[in-house]
């Protein structure tokens, strides 16, 4: 069931993409359009990378939005109808086409660096609600809260 409930999670994120739908990487965008990570969706485990090809986090999917875990452990945000969030709702980063923001090339990407094992994951906090600005902490750094 656990797999199913993923296989349709999966094919939302897939449905949800702007330009192609059967894109394997979604770019993550921070507040000034640079590309700073990327969501392996080839992977079962939805891995975030940084551009550099460190792996710093994975997507756990919750009801219609996703939980963002460091592989330390930590519950770092939400991926929520292409937006990343911090804990008190505000945008920390995006896909293409879930906000106005225009974004800019994207550079090569670095090799993928091997993922490290998940630690135990803490307690989700409850979802705040939405704002509608972008959070002043950069998504580099956000994600890289998650790293082992």
């Amino acid at each position: 069931m656990k797999t199913f409930k993923n296989l349709i999670l999966l094919t939302i994120v897939f449905l949800g993409l702007s330009s192609n739908v059967l894109a394997k990487e979604i770019t993550l965008f921070d507040s000034d359009g640079e590309a700073i990570a990327y969501i392996d969706t080839d992977d079962e485990d939805l891995t975030i990378y940084l551009w550099n090809g460190k792996p710093v986090a994975y997507l756990d999917p919750d009801g219609d939005a996703y939980n963002i875990y460091g592989f330390n452990g930590k519950h770092l945000g939400w991926y929520d109808e292409g937006i990343v969030r911090d804990h008190k709702g505000y945008a920390v980063g995006f896909r293409k086409g879930a906000t106005n923001v225009y974004t800019k090339y994207e550079p090569y990407k670095s090799y993928k660096a091997y993922k490290p094992y998940k630690a135990y994951k803490e307690y989700a906090p409850y979802k705040p609600y939405n704002q509608s600005q972008f959070s002043g902490e950069s998504l580099s750094l956000f994600l890289s809260k998650g790293k082992k």
